[in-house]
């Protein structure tokens, strides 16, 4: 009879192969799908894939979403009548702050075994056009450096779709959002309402860990709406590309054929690190 002590290493399975993760695929081929199907504006419309830390509401009580399952969940797009809640309290946020930080001087350490975080502070001021085609539901956005006034882009923003993630076992719960991000010209007249963020940018690797104060001006005599917001973001989108257009290719190499694969998968594992290390309070 074998010991623990004596037990030799286990197979990963009968047949020698751990078996393939269902949640990051899902979210692989949602992702994927939604690169290899987006609409055709040309060679300068940039994908933008980011996971936002939040709460699912119930749209009808406004309580979080509660269903009978034990673990993290993808839940069935336009199933249950939500809402998502990306806004955290000024305490999660310092706690976040706080956390990024001291992994930020961790990670700078010569004995630290992964890659080094980096960290930059800005501060932008976003106004929001309507279009001039009434077609177009989407605002367009001018983003200004606070401090100089410099354009820094104007973009029109596509929302191509969203994936929510249900975490029971956890403070918050996550959605994977695809979007479109399309370069126009400078917007005639006055915006329609304004945003300044102050954001805190964390970047390791292949993704941006944003962390934001948004101040919102959405009416003349209305006060402002404070939010707090925070976000992993695909930081290449060019390599985003390259890597989904690559993916099951049978005539390119096994690394470039699992390259987006792998790339999301660090991207859920870092959505979820984030997950697990929010507090209670929300």
């Amino acid at each position: 009879m074998n010991t623990a002590a004596s037990l030799p290493p286990l197979s990963l399975s009968i047949l020698g192969v751990e078996p393939l993760d269902e949640f990051i695929r899902e979210i692989a081929d949602f992702v994927h799908h939604m690169i290899m199907t987006r609409p055709n504006v040309g060679g300068e419309g940039k994908v933008e894939v980011e996971a936002k830390i939040g709460i699912l509401r119930d749209k009808v009580s406004g309580r979080r979403l509660s269903i009978p399952v034990l673990v993290e969940t993808i839940l069935t797009p336009n199933e249950i009548d939500l809402r998502f809640e990306s806004n955290m309290s000024p305490t999660q946020h310092k706690h976040f702050n706080t956390l990024l930080n001291e992994l930020k001087h961790i990670s700078s350490q010569p004995s630290h075994p992964a890659s080094q975080l980096e960290y930059k502070h800005v501060k932008v001021v976003d106004s929001f056009y309507a279009s001039d085609n009434p077609r177009d539901k989407e605002k367009i956005r001018v983003t200004r450096d606070e401090k100089t006034g410099t354009v820094l882009e104007c973009t029109r923003k596509v929302r191509l779709g969203d994936l929510n993630i249900y975490s029971p076992k956890r403070a918050v719960d996550w959605r994977v959002s695809v979007n479109l991000e399309i370069p126009v010209s400078h917007p005639i007249g006055s915006p329609t309402h304004t945003r300044r963020k102050d954001r805190i940018c964390y970047s390791h690797e292949e993704f941006n860990i944003d962390l934001t104060q948004v101040v919102s001006n959405t009416a003349p005599n209305a006060p402002p709406e404070v939010l707090h917001e925070l976000e992993v973001e695909i930081a290449h989108p060019s390599y985003l590309l390259a890597t989904a257009t690559k993916r099951g290719d049978p005539n390119a190499s096994e690394i470039e054929r699992n390259a987006f694969d792998e790339l999301i998968r660090a991207f859920v594992n870092n959505a979820r690190i984030l997950v697990k290390n929010a507090n209670d309070g929300w």
